[in-house]
């Protein structure tokens, strides 16, 4: 069977099928109190990937801010501290807010599969949003998956988000960012 290896370790046999890789990526985690049986949820997964995971949080069901942990994620992929993010709350937009704001970083809201593969086929998206009031644990895994092991196009894409990039300098200089 032909196994494909994608540059942050997930190892897919093309034929959906996922299995574990033997060398550790790192993903950061977080979520708000909506978020956080999800979260757990996709922390085992993840771990059973043997993927490692940086916690940022939240850490129980009572209410806190969504962008006290959407800072924390989004600030160690924004570094290069870590290479990805997944970021969980009730409908995923806070999250995706909070997390847009940080140079670097491209995170995309994906509550089905083909938004999952096309954030990174075109996009390069390096924080995964999800709505935990939205999906169900099952089509959880199954976006978190693909968008693990689906790979950026470049090409026409890389051009775009040079433009991206771009905007996001000029904010800065401009003083408007």
């Amino acid at each position: 069977m032909l196994f494909e290896f994608y540059p942050r370790g997930l190892c897919s046999d093309r034929f959906g099928g996922f299995r574990k890789v033997s060398f550790k990526v790192k993903i950061a985690l977080g979520c708000d109190h909506a978020g956080f049986g999800l979260k757990e949820e996709i922390v085992a997964l993840l771990k059973n990937l043997n993927f490692e995971i940086d916690d940022c949080g939240t850490n129980g069901t009572q209410s806190v801010d969504y962008p006290d942990f959407g800072e924390k994620v989004s600030g160690l992929v924004s570094s290069g501290k870590v290479g990805r993010g997944i970021l969980i709350c009730g409908t995923g937009l806070g999250m995706s807010m909070v997390a847009n704001k940080f140079p670097n970083v491209r995170a995309a809201l994906c509550n089905d599969l083909f938004s999952a593969k096309m954030s990174r086929l075109h996009n390069d998206a390096n924080i995964l949003v999800l709505g935990g009031r939205v999906i169900g644990k099952d089509l959880a895994y199954e976006i978190v998956k693909t968008w693990l092991s689906t790979p950026f196009e470049g090409d026409r894409h890389l051009k775009r988000l040079n433009k991206i990039k771009k905007i996001e300098e000029n904010l800065r200089t401009d003083g408007n960012g």
